[in-house]
């Protein structure tokens, strides 16, 4: 099997097509997960952000629920696999397509750096609109040595990365950006704070500037690397790590994965 191959929603069933496009499209939803051996972390939330972020009416001719059940069932059980979903309009038509790709290499740490220009976002809260904004603010950033960009508020606030979520800690409490803050419902994010409120860790919600971090240790979460740990902010704040911590938090989210159907579980 190649390296990525892409399917279009036609007449409810997945059909191979080519990844050229000659003519411009508009991605209006989409999502993507890892599937590993068969597995995957919450995918009950990942189908939940797809289908509400897809907008109401003509769409749903297309009858994504149908589609999610076979992009589901057309993912390889064994491997490593980052599939994407994704609806979108060309030519004032609507699409589904799914995204076959292996995944890419994962780490445990990363670089940040902070974006200063003007918020880029279109849509914050919606995971899809903004995917080509996003990757143009990550490649910028990659120029100074970073793996990706954090986004301010036009007050100078934390509210989310280019390809990440983050969150840090303040002592034993885990904070993140405080919800009137605009940001996409990270997935990786909501399984972390499920495993803080069953370990009894307090979750504290801020409207932070990159300064107020100093001496913090600093996540970037997403669906592709899980959790790593911030080791360098390129002019910002000198960060911290406690030995042990990301590792066990690791493994922890680790244990949340579950099989993905079809898929038997070894007794």
């Amino acid at each position: 099997m190649s390296a990525a191959i892409t399917f279009r929603w036609d007449d409810g069933i997945l059909e191979p097509r080519t990844d050229c496009d000659i003519l411009p499209a508009s991605i209006e939803a989409a999502d993507s997960w890892l599937a590993t051996d068969g597995t995957v972390l919450a995918l009950d939330l990942h189908r939940t952000r797809f289908m509400t972020s897809i907008p109401r009416g003509r769409y749903l001719q297309l009858d994504p629920g149908a589609f999610w059940d076979a992009a589901i069932a057309a993912i390889p059980r064994t491997g490593d696999w980052f599939p994407r979903v994704e609806l979108r309009t060309q030519l004032l038509r609507p699409q589904l397509l799914f995204r076959l790709r292996e995944a890419p290499e994962r780490s445990r740490s990363i670089v940040l750096a902070t974006h200063h220009g003007r918020d880029p976002r279109s849509a914050p809260r919606f995971k899809g609109p903004d995917l080509e904004a996003m990757v143009r603010l990550r490649t910028s950033v990659q120029k100074k040595g970073a793996g990706d960009a954090v986004i301010l508020t036009s007050d100078g606030f934390i509210a989310d990365g280019s390809t990440t979520c983050l969150a840090w800690w303040r002592g034993d409490a885990l904070a993140i950006p405080d919800d009137a803050i605009e940001r996409i419902d990270s997935v990786t994010l909501r399984s972390v704070l499920a495993l803080a409120t069953a370990t009894g860790v307090d979750v504290l919600r801020e409207s932070a500037r990159p300064e107020d971090l100093e001496g913090c240790e600093v996540w970037a979460l997403n669906a592709l690397h899980g959790i790593r740990i911030v080791t360098r902010w390129i002019d910002g704040p000198a960060v911290a790590e406690e030995p042990g911590r990301l590792d066990a938090w690791r493994r922890r989210l680790d244990a949340l994965r579950r099989p993905l159907p079809g898929v038997e579980v070894s007794a």
